[in-house]
C-alpha cells in the first residue's frame, strides 16, 4: 500500500503572513536538530532534546486518571509499548499563540503526509494533572500546567517499521516572567524497529526438519523493498540455505508462498506477494540453477494470517515467505 510524502518533512505551517513571528527567535540547544519526518511550528526554538537509537517508549492512547497505590499514582486507560529509535524534542514558542492553533497546524500536516490519528485529547479530557505528569518528564514550562493542554497520537504504517509520533501541547499558566502564557510543545518520533530484520537465517538442515514434520516452514530471513517485489542484499544467505535445501532433497517440490499483512487491498496484496514470490524463485532458478519445475511461486496476500494484524508484532509475523511441500 502507498503512503503519502512518508521520506519527507512535514512542513508546519501558519494560515496567514500576519501570523509570522516578528521577533527573535531564540537558539536552538547544542546538539539538537528537528526530526527529519517532523518539523517545528514557526518561530519555535528547541529547549531541550534527546535521541536513542535504540528504546522503549509508552505511546498514551486513553485518559489518565488518578490512582494512587500505582507506582506513579497515575494510571493510563490504553497505550501501545513500543521499540526503535525514539527522538524527543521540546520546544518553545516565544510568541503569543493558542494551544489549538499549533495543534492544529500539526495535526493537518500529519494528516497530509499520510498519519492516521490514534487518540486525541484536550484538557480535563486528558486527565489534567495526571495527564501532563505522565506524558511529558515534569520539567521547565511542562512542570503543572495542564489547564490548557492538548495532545495526540499518531501512526504512519511502513514494512520497514511504523513511524508513531507523540505530540504534546500546553500553554505555561503557573509560571511567572516572560514566559506565561507562550506554549511549549513535546514533540517524540519513535520509529519502529521491524521485527522480521531482527530474525535468524534458519539454515537447510533446520529447514528439512520443518518441512519433513509439519509440510511448511515459514521463512523471515528474505526481505523486500518498501511496497516492491525488489529482494533486499541481505536475503541473499536465506535464499542459498533454500537452494541447498533442494539440491540435498532432489525429489523435493516447494511452493515458494509470499504473505503480508492487511495494509492495503486484498488485491493489491495478492498481486504484491505473488511478485515476491516470484522474485524469489527467479533467484533460485536464475542464480541458483534450481529447475523450475521443483519451485512454484503462489501468493497469497494477507489471506493466512500467523498472527493478528491489529499490532506491529503481528503484522512482521504475517510478513513472510512460506515454503511448502508438495
Amino acid at each position: 500500500m502507498k503512503f503519502i510524502a512518508q521520506s519527507i518533512t512535514l512542513l508546519l505551517f501558519v494560515f496567514t503572513s500576519s501570523l509570522v513571528s516578528q521577533s527573535v527567535v531564540a537558539e536552538d540547544i547544542s546538539g539538537s536538530s528537528d526530526h527529519p519526518m517532523v518539523s517545528r511550528y514557526d518561530g519555535s526554538s528547541i529547549k531541550d532534546y534527546d535521541f536513542r537509537e535504540f528504546d522503549e517508549y509508552e505511546i498514551l492512547l486513553g485518559k489518565v486518571v488518578h490512582a494512587p497505590g500505582e507506582p506513579d499514582n497515575s494510571k493510563v486507560e490504553s497505550s501501545e509499548k513500543l521499540e526503535g529509535k525514539v527522538t524527543r524534542i521540546s520546544y518553545y514558542l516565544p510568541e503569543d499563540r493558542s494551544t489549538l492553533e499549533v495543534f492544529r497546524n500539526y495535526e493537518d500536516a500529519l494528516k497530509a503526509a499520510g498519519f492516521e490519528i490514534l487518540y486525541t485529547c484536550s484538557n480535563k479530557e486528558c486527565g489534567g494533572r495526571p495527564f501532563n505528569h505522565r506524558v511529558v518528564k515534569y520539567s521547565g514550562g511542562f512542570a503543572d500546567n495542564y489547564s490548557d493542554q492538548r495532545f495526540l497520537a499518531a501512526k504512519l504504517p511502513r514494512d520497514e517499521g511504523d513511524v508513531y509520533v507523540s505530540l504534546y501541547i500546553v500553554k505555561n499558566t503557573s509560571g511567572g516572567g516572560k514566559d506565561r502564557n507562550h506554549i511549549y510543545t513535546q514533540v517524540d518520533v519513535i520509529e519502529v524497529a521491524p521485527m522480521q530484520e531482527a530474525m535468524v537465517t534458519v539454515d537447510a538442515d533446520a529447514m528439512a526438519e520443518e518441512i519433513f514434520e509439519t509440510g511448511s516452514i515459514s521463512i523471515y530471513g528474505i526481505l523486500f523493498d518498501f511496497d516492491k517485489a525488489d529482494i533486499k542484499p541481505e536475503s541473499a544467505a536465506t535464499i542459498t540455505e533454500i537452494a541447498v535445501l533442494l539440491n540435498n532433497n532432489p525429489n523435493l517440490k516447494l511452493f515458494i508462498v509470499g504473505h503480508t499483512d492487511n495494509k492495503g487491498s486484498l488485491d493489491y496484496n495478492m498481486d504484491l506477494s505473488q511478485k515476491r514470490a516470484g522474485a524469489v524463485v527467479g533467484v533460485l532458478i536464475t542464480e541458483h540453477g534450481i529447475q523450475s519445475s521443483r519451485v512454484t511461486p503462489k501468493g497469497l496476500g494477507f489471506l493466512a494470517p500467523v498472527a493478528s494484524n491489529s499490532s506491529e508484532d503481528g503484522r512482521a509475523k504475517n510478513r513472510r515467505v512460506e515454503l511448502v511441500e508438495y
